[in-house]
């Protein structure tokens, strides 16, 4: 494996690398089953094409996703990372853009999750702290289910610094916080916007909320303490995504 190199598996994360053609992919191992998966899903273009392939069993792969505890339902791919995008470049002449920004999050499965509803949902982008991403996680490229390949991410350094560029380039800086007043339903989602979520335990950092404009929560039944920030974010870009198509 080369030092660049990482594997992937999954069904839908192997696929869409494949599909990806700004993806590099170093080498496929695949089951026969799998194989013709992958022809049933994409019958008109070869995915396998040029590809280096070799084919085990199904005991074979389990020793490449066994100590995360991940099907890999018979498809695992080398490949190498995708080229680092500019956030500076990709917001020149934007009039209308809605990123995200993760605050602490270090769950691979909620990255993943988030990552997932972001593409669905049509997010333009995810801004997260380069050290805690885990650009390499198996958890987290299976749990976005392929989506990875059709977003941006942007690795920033720090996050604050960030955040206060974007406001000083016309963003408006919207953070989620259950302990606020103010329901998200009630912005009027247009413009350039930043929806910024903390981690999982401890919500967005004192220091960070300063580099808000708002803060806004989600409002859910008394009952209920709280939900998972994975949950929270797929509520709030469904319902921003079908503001902006009204």
């Amino acid at each position: 494996m080369n030092k660049s190199s990482f594997f992937i598996v999954g069904k839908h994360a192997v696929i869409e690398a494949l599909k990806n053609p700004k993806r590099k992919v170093l080498r496929l191992f695949l089951t026969e089953d799998s194989k013709k998966t992958i022809h049933r899903i994409s019958p008109r273009k070869n995915l396998l094409k040029d590809q280096k392939i070799y084919f085990k069993t199904k005991k074979e792969l389990d020793k490449y996703s066994k100590n995360e505890g991940i099907q890999h339902q018979g498809l695992i791919a080398e490949v190498e990372h995708l080229e680092q995008v500019d956030l500076k470049k990709f917001i020149q002449n934007k009039t209308n853009s809605t990123l995200v920004c993760l605050d602490e999050i270090t769950d691979p499965r909620n990255i993943g999750s988030i990552i997932r509803s972001a593409t669905s949902f049509n997010i333009d982008g995810i801004i997260i702290k380069e050290r805690l991403y885990p650009s390499e996680s198996k958890l987290m490229y299976k749990s976005a289910s392929g989506a990875i390949e059709n977003i941006n991410i942007f690795n920033v350094s720090n996050i604050n610094t960030t955040l206060k560029y974007l406001r000083e380039n016309n963003f408006w800086i919207y953070g989620f916080d259950s302990n606020t007043e103010k329901d998200f339903t009630n912005v009027k989602w247009s413009g350039k916007n930043v929806l910024l979520f903390g981690s999982e335990g401890y919500g967005i950092k004192m220091h960070t909320k300063k580099y808000t404009d708002f803060l806004v929560k989600i409002k859910i039944d008394e009952k209920v303490e709280s939900l998972n920030v994975s949950n929270s974010a797929a509520i709030a870009f469904h319902y921003i995504n079908s503001k902006k198509n009204t």
